[in-house]
C-alpha cells in the first residue's frame, strides 16, 4: 500500500473561491519516502499580503511558475492508487480534488487525516497542530508554512505513528466508507458514535465551547453524518467544517417536538452557522389604539419593534380576514378600522350595517365597548387544544399546549388527569415563547394529525 502524503499553500481558506500556490506531495510506503514532487503554483490571482507574510511566497515568486492546469495531469498520475494523507486533509483534498476537476480530472481517493491519528495514537496532547505536535514528538519540521517542509514533516509524523499504530487504527479508518475519513479533524469519532438513530435536536461547538450550529433531525446520526459527508469547496462549507470541535444533543420523542425545540434554541443562542429563522418573524400584527377623538380604532399592520399588537399573523390577508369577521360581527366602523378610507365607507369593505360611526354619531365610550367586546371575542375564538403522541419512554405522552391561540409549553407528562386542567398541566411543561414559526408548525400538524388533538371549549374552562 503506497500513500501520497500532500501539503499545499493556497490563497485563502476555500478552494472554490482560491487557488494553489505551491504543492508538495510526498510518496510513501509507511516506512520511508519513495519520491517527492514540489512546485510553486501560479494561482492567476493576488496572493493576500498576510498570506505572503504567513507562506514567503509572493506573486513576484510564483508569475513565472506552472499554472495549475499545466501540472494537472502529473499531479493526477502522482496520487492515483494511493491513499491521500495529510494535516487536517479535507482542506488538502477539497483543493487538489476541486482544481483537478476544474482542469478535467476526477479524483476520488480513500484519505487518512494524521491530526485524527494522532488523536487516536498519541492521545492526551493539548495541541496537536503540525509544529507543536512535532515539537513535543521531536520530528524535524524545517520550512514551516512552506509545502516542501510541511509534507516532509508530515511523512515523518506518518511513519511515527504507523511504528506505534499496535491497535491497528489505520486499518480501521481506512475500512469502507469510514466516517473518520469525513469528520472535522477535532471532532471526537465517539460523539458520533453515540448518537441515537432517532429524533432530536444537535449541537455543534467551537473550540472555546460556543454553540455554532443547531439542527433538528429525525435520525439524528443519519443527520449529523450528513454535515460531513461532502467536502463542498465553497467558503461557507469550508468554515463550517473548520470551526466544528464538539457534538452534543437533546432526543425527543417527535419530529414535531425537534423541530419546535430546534426554532427555540435558534432563537435563543443565535449561532453562528445557522442561516435560517434567524430572521424569521411574525409580519403583521393587530394593533388598538385610540384617536383623539377618542375612538377605539383596530388595525391591521407590520410589527413594530415597540408596539405590541393583540395577535400576530403571517400575511396581511389573513390579519384582514379575522378583522372583516369583528366588523360584521360587532358593528364595527370599517373606517375606525382602517378598512375604508372615505367618511362614508364607500371607498373600504361593504359597510352594510355601518350606524354612523363614521361621522362621529356614536358616543366614543359606547363604541369602544364594542371594540372591547370584539378583542375578547377573537381570543375566546382562537383554538386551544392538546397536542398528544408518543413519548421518550412507553410510560409517558409528548405533550404540546395551545391557549387562546398561543403556544404555551411542551414536555413529557405521565399522568392522564393533567389533562382534564390546563393550568396544572401547563405548568409540567416547558414553557415556550410563542412566534408564528411555532405556532403553524403545530396548527400544520394538528390539522394532518386531528385523532392526536384534544381541544377545549375556552368558555367553559377559563
Amino acid at each position: 500500500m503506497l500513500y501520497a502524503i500532500v501539503d499545499i499553500e493556497t490563497t485563502g481558506s476555500y478552494a472554490l473561491g482560491n487557488g494553489i500556490t505551491e504543492i508538495a506531495i510526498v510518496i510513501h510506503d509507511g516506512e520511508r519516502v519513495l519520491h517527492v514532487y514540489e512546485t510553486l503554483v501560479n494561482p492567476q490571482r493576488h496572493i493576500p499580503l498576510f498570506i505572503q507574510s504567513l507562506t514567503g511566497i509572493s506573486n513576484e515568486m510564483v508569475v513565472n511558475a506552472p499554472t495549475f492546469d499545466e501540472i494537472a495531469a502529473q499531479v493526477y498520475e502522482l496520487l492515483q492508487n494511493k491513499i491521500f494523507v495529510a494535516h487536517n486533509v479535507n482542506f488538502d483534498y477539497s483543493f487538489v480534488k476541486h482544481h483537478l476537476s476544474e482542469a478535467g480530472y476526477e479524483l476520488n481517493l480513500r484519505k487518512l487525516c494524521t491530526v485524527r491519528l494522532a488523536r487516536k495514537i498519541v492521545p492526551g496532547l493539548k495541541h496537536y497542530n503540525l509544529g507543536k505536535l512535532c515539537h513535543h514528538l521531536e520530528i524535524n519540521h524545517n520550512n514551516h508554512h512552506r509545502a516542501g517542509g510541511d509534507a516532509l514533516a508530515t511523512s515523518d509524523l506518518f511513519a511515527y505513528l504507523v511504528a506505534r499504530d499496535s491497535e491497528e487504527v489505520i486499518a480501521s479508518m481506512l475500512k469502507g466508507r469510514n466516517s473518520e475519513q469525513y469528520l472535522p479533524p477535532n471532532v471526537p469519532i465517539e460523539q458520533l458514535d453515540s448518537l441515537p438513530p432517532s429524533p432530536g435536536v444537535y449541537y455543534f461547538y467551537d473550540v472555546r465551547g460556543k454553540i455554532i450550529y443547531v439542527g433538528k433531525a429525525l435520525n439524528l446520526k443519519k443527520r449529523v453524518k450528513s454535515h460531513f459527508s461532502n467536502n463542498k469547496a465553497g467558503k461557507q462549507k469550508q468554515d463550517f467544517l473548520r470551526d466544528i470541535y464538539r457534538i452534543s444533543f437533546k432526543p425527543c420523542a417527535t419530529e414535531l417536538m425537534a423541530h419546535i425545540l430546534e426554532s427555540v434554541e435558534i432563537r435563543k443562542l443565535w449561532p453562528l452557522h445557522n442561516r435560517s429563522q434567524k430572521g424569521y418573524l411574525p409580519q403583521f400584527g393587530l394593533f388598538a389604539y385610540e384617536d383623539q377623538l377618542g375612538y377605539m380604532r383596530l388595525a391591521i399592520e407590520k410589527n413594530k419593534n415597540h408596539f405590541k399588537p393583540l395577535y400576530t399573523f403571517n400575511t396581511i390577508i389573513e390579519g384582514h380576514h379575522w378583522l372583516r369577521q369583528m366588523i360584521t360581527e360587532f358593528e364595527l366602523c370599517p373606517r375606525l378600522c382602517n378598512m375604508a378610507k372615505s367618511a362614508d365607507c364607500e371607498n373600504g369593505i361593504d359597510a352594510t350595517g355601518c350606524t354612523g360611526t363614521c361621522g362621529a354619531n356614536i358616543d366614543p365610550a359606547f363604541y369602544n365597548e364594542r371594540v372591547k367586546d370584539a378583542v375578547n371575542w377573537i381570543q375566546t375564538h382562537l383554538p386551544t387544544f392538546i397536542l398528544l403522541d408518543q413519548g421518550l419512554t412507553a410510560e409517558e405522552q409528548s405533550c404540546i399546549l395551545i391557549r387562546n391561540g398561543n403556544i404555551y409549553g411542551m414536555g413529557y407528562i405521565k399522568e392522564e388527569r393533567l389533562l382534564n386542567d390546563l393550568d396544572k398541566l401547563q405548568a409540567e411543561l416547558e414553557p415556550l415563547q410563542d412566534n408564528d414559526y411555532i405556532r403553524n408548525l403545530v396548527y400544520k400538524h394538528a390539522a394532518e394529525y386531528p385523532e392526536k388533538c384534544i381541544s377545549f371549549n375556552l368558555d367553559a374552562r377559563n
